[in-house]
Parts: structure tokens; sequence; C-alpha cells
């Protein structure tokens, strides 16, 4: 028995030295590794923790910042009970909170990423009495020039103000170009049965104005007329000839 009881004595601290850490120090940390983004985008700078005590008013969240050149790290947020943003620097007025700590959530916003932004962002958590594990974790962010995008709307509005009216004054033009071309056509190969050719309407009026001329004579003249009708067949017919 008296060795049995060394044995669980000497055993026994080694177990709660072995297990107590881990206990207490389940806390730990995640973010995305790398984050993409555009000038001019609001970026949203991820950090999620999970801990086996609840968060209470002890619980601290740091947010850290190293440029993409390299350099130590300088402090870029702080939380304690309430938000501590940066008081100046090239992050002035540029970040957020969107944290909820009873959820797990220790994120912040970056509004108006620039290029200088890029770098690595450290999340780092604090939750008493868990302060062990893998209370921090890194993001390093990318900014790159934003790309002109045309719409597919702008596309649409631009063809219909370009491509559709020309395509109408298009075909009003091939319009114009085959009509008159085709009523000439129709007029060579038809006529009306009441239209006159050149020279017969002359004649017409020759032979008009030659029958009136008979019609229309003086008064010194009928007796000749009708001497010329009583002369013989051959004069009669001639003189009818010439109506």
């Amino acid at each position: 028995m008296r060795g049995a009881r060394r044995v669980i004595g000497v055993v026994w601290p080694c177990l709660v030295a072995l297990f107590a850490p881990s206990l207490v120090s389940s806390i730990s940390v995640n973010t995305p590794a790398e984050i993409h983004a555009s000038t001019g985008d609001t970026v949203s700078l991820s950090c999620t923790f999970t801990s086996t005590s609840t968060p209470t008013s002890k619980m601290r969240v740091d947010w850290s910042y190293r440029p993409q050149s390299g350099g130590t790290p300088g402090s870029l947020f702080h939380f304690s009970s309430r938000a501590f943003p940066p008081p100046d620097g090239q992050f002035l007025g540029r970040i957020q909170w969107r944290g909820v700590p009873a959820r797990g959530d220790a994120s912040i916003a970056l509004v108006n990423a620039t290029l200088s932004d890029n770098g690595t962002y450290t999340c780092s958590v604090r939750n008493p009495p868990d302060v062990h594990g893998s209370p921090t974790s890194h993001t390093v962010l990318t900014v790159t020039p934003r790309v002109a995008s045309v719409r597919f709307s702008d596309v649409a509005v631009l063809l219909a103000l370009v491509l559709l009216p020309s395509t109408l004054i298009t075909f009003v033009l091939i319009g114009r170009m085959l009509c008159p071309r085709k009523r000439s056509d129709q007029s060579k190969g038809y006529r009306s049965p009441i239209e006159v050719t050149e020279g017969e309407e002359y004649g017409a009026k020759a032979k008009r104005a030659a029958c009136c001329d008979l019609y229309m004579m003086d008064s010194e003249d009928e007796d000749g007329y009708y001497d010329l009708k009583r002369r013989p067949p051959a004069d009669e017919g001639y003189a009818e000839s010439q109506c």
C-alpha cells in the first residue's frame, strides 16, 4: 500500500502539471491568410476567436500593422470594453470596429484602402484566464489599383445611341438608291392609254388649228371658202384633207 501511495504521489503532480495548462489555455484566434482588395474598397479584416471562458470586461483585442516593406509592427487598433481607433497616422479615421466579443468576433474594417496599406495585419486576443494557446493570427493584405470596368447597361445605351440611328440612316439611303431606278424601269415598260408621246401633241394641235382656221375666217374669206366647196371633187378632197 505504501508503494502504491508513493507512485500516486509522484504521478499525480506530473499529470496536473501536464494537463492543467490545457484547461486554461484553450483560446484560439483565426484570421484569413490573405486578403485582396482594390483601391477605394472597404476591406473587412476578419478575426474570430474561441475561448473556454466567457468574454468579460477584461478581454482585450489588439490589432497591429507591419508595412510590406518591413520594419517593426505598430499599434493599429485597441479594444478594451470600448473601441480605441488610431489617434493619428495613415489610418486616422479609416478604422471601424466590427467585432462582437460575445460571439467570438474581433473584426475591424479598413475604409478607403490605398496602395500604402499593403502589409501584414496581426490580431491578438486576450481573455483571462485564457491567455495562452494561440492568441494571435496574421493576415497579409494586398491592395491593387482599381481597373476601370464597363457595365452592361452602359454598353447597351451606347449601342442604342450609336448603332440604331446609323442602321436607320443606312436603310433610308439604300431605299432612296433603289426606288428611283425601279420607278424609271416601270415608266419605260408601261404607258397610259391617255399618255401622249412627244410630237403627237404638237401634231394634234396643228391639225386642230388648221380646222379652226376654217371656222374662224373673216366674212370676206367666206365667199372664197364656199367657192372652194363648189369646185370639183378633187379640190374638195384636198380641202377636206386639210381638216
